[in-house]
């Protein structure tokens, strides 16, 4: 049994005017004035360009990263007694190979000696690395499996910061 209500005439005109609830238009995602879209398009130029000095940063770095997995290698044998002459010229070599890859070959290639050692101190102050290699790569394996394990520690660790942080002036 479903009673109904009568309602006044005035309650029913209104009732009937009413209408569902207006939602409005979705907003746009596109920018309302150039201001916006211009600061978007120079976020989009940076990022841009950010990503393309990183790149070309990420590939004149790749001899440091591979001197750095070839100085990983040679590490082994710098801490054995027994190969650390033959470790000590490998490490020597890769040095020397770092440079020939960061500098140009007749900057670097005839560079022997005292001259060397300065040159490793000017490009990346290497000192206690130019004071472990001065001349160590001209002694013998008796002279070279001698050396305390802390010097060949310090070699390896010093080696690995200057192929690191060695600066190269274009």
């Amino acid at each position: 049994m479903e009673q109904t209500v009568q309602l006044d005439p005035m309650t029913q005109t209104a009732l009937r005017s009413l209408h569902d609830i207006a939602i409005p238009p979705p907003v746009s995602w596109l920018p309302q004035t150039w201001g916006w879209a211009a600061l978007g398009a120079l976020l989009v130029i940076a990022l841009l360009s950010a990503i393309l000095v990183w790149l070309r940063r990420y590939r004149r770095n790749a001899y440091r990263r591979e001197a750095l997995r070839m100085l990983a290698a040679i590490e082994a044998d710098i801490r054995n007694p027994a190969r650390r002459d033959k470790g000590i010229h490998e490490l020597t070599e890769l040095l020397k190979r770092t440079a020939l890859a960061a500098w140009p070959r007749s900057d670097v290639a005839s560079v022997t000696g005292r001259a060397w050692i300065e040159r490793l101190n000017q490009s990346g102050g290497a000192g206690a690395l130019a004071r472990l290699l001065d001349d160590l790569e001209y002694h013998d394996s008796a002279a070279i499996a001698a050396l305390p394990p802390d010097s060949t520690d310090e070699l390896v660790l010093k080696s690995r910061r200057w192929i690191r942080g060695h600066h190269v002036s274009a």
